[in-house]
């Protein structure tokens, strides 16, 4: 290959893997692998796994119809100020049977951001009466835009972005949980 062939290959695949690493840092771009029946979501980066899920407990997301369970994923919680405030930040990757548990002391309007959070998220707003009272679908990462509850939650969850339309969980459905720390 001739110098001035190797230089146009080397600049077309050095523009190429630019326009590739810039488009992995927009809005919604992730990668998604399929193992055994469940999608992870993940964003490369370098040698950084950020932090590994811990399992806490089991939470169970029941229909508004006929309280039948829609399906069930194993949480990591957040119970006090600190989880709340570090919650899924840093995190690479989640699979679609996990997701983060935020509890607090007494219901109020809540509103997220996806500051320093790496994977797009669907946010799930719930009452103290464990009903979905409202959710923020495919959220945008590394966001400082503010998120809403626009009614009373007590509890939020955070499941990978395209859950609730996945697996058709709504307004009105309830859930339920069980701590196993």
């Amino acid at each position: 290959m001739s110098a001035t062939r190797w230089w146009l290959f080397n600049a077309g695949l050095c523009l190429y893997v630019g326009l590739y690493v810039a488009g992995c840092h927009n809005n919604r771009s992730q990668v998604s692998n399929l193992q055994s029946s469940e999608t992870t979501t993940t964003i490369s980066t370098a040698a950084d796994p950020g932090p590994q899920f811990k399992k806490e407990g089991v939470l169970y997301f029941l229909s508004k119809v006929n309280n039948d369970t829609l399906r069930q994923i194993d949480i990591e919680l957040a119970t006090n100020d600190q989880e709340r405030a570090q919650g899924l930040m840093d995190r690479k990757s989640m699979t679609d049977t996990q997701g983060m548990l935020f509890i607090f002391p007494h219901a109020e309007e809540q509103s997220f951001w996806m500051k320093n959070t790496y994977i797009s998220l669907d946010i799930i707003y719930i009452d103290d009466k464990n009903e979905i009272v409202s959710v923020q679908k495919y959220t945008t990462p590394l966001s400082e835009e503010s998120l809403p509850s626009f009614k009373k939650a007590q509890y939020v969850l955070e499941v990978n972005a395209g859950f609730c339309d996945k697996y058709h969980i709504a307004y009105g459905d309830k859930i339920g949980y069980k701590e196993i720390r």
